[in-house]
């Protein structure tokens, strides 16, 4: 606490009392951690989250229809090279090339929805498939998983690159 110390002067003289203040900040230091420690043990520290990926049962024939306007296969390759095509490979489609840059992906996603909601109304039929090449690095795989997050993708596939998109995509 704070404390007051008169000192007196022995002399014949009077002079006028001093009197210095001295505070002891000991019980305000306590107090600082005091109040540091509960704000520190009452707090939540964030947790990591892991998205979840749904994994259906392998089959050697996917049974889903779908509509050759509404897929969207994605290659993911290396160096951060995302090969893509709209349809099936079966008919030909162009093989155009974009990154995970600002105007990349994201902007190839968007235009897709844009496109199946003019023709169709609904841009949640939207398939992405998604293809990583075998050089290819988790971190890309993480990457396009966001996208699918970000972009609200409601239906997807995880496949391998299979001999038509070798072919097509002319990788070997």
């Amino acid at each position: 606490m704070a404390e007051i110390e008169n000192k007196r002067s022995s002399g014949k003289r009077r002079r006028m009392k001093k009197k210095s203040t001295r505070v002891d900040l000991t019980p305000m230091v306590d107090l600082g951690f005091l109040l540091i420690t509960f704000f520190v043990f009452t707090s939540t520290m964030s947790q990591p989250k892991a998205m979840s990926v749904i994994e259906p049962k392998d089959s050697k024939t996917v049974t889903d229809p779908i509509c050759n306007s509404c897929a969207l296969t994605v290659v993911l390759e290396k160096g951060g090279v995302i090969r893509y095509y709209e349809g099936m490979p079966e008919a030909g489609p162009v093989v155009q090339q974009t990154s995970f840059s600002v105007n990349g992906i994201r902007q190839v996603i968007l235009d897709k929805k844009e496109k199946l909601n003019a023709a169709l109304g609904n841009a949640d039929r939207l398939v992405l498939i998604i293809k990583p090449a075998p050089e290819s690095t988790m971190q890309h795989f993480v990457d396009m998983m966001d996208e699918v997050a970000i972009n609200g993708i409601k239906h997807y596939y995880i496949a391998d690159v299979d001999a038509a998109d070798e072919k097509l995509l002319h990788l070997h």
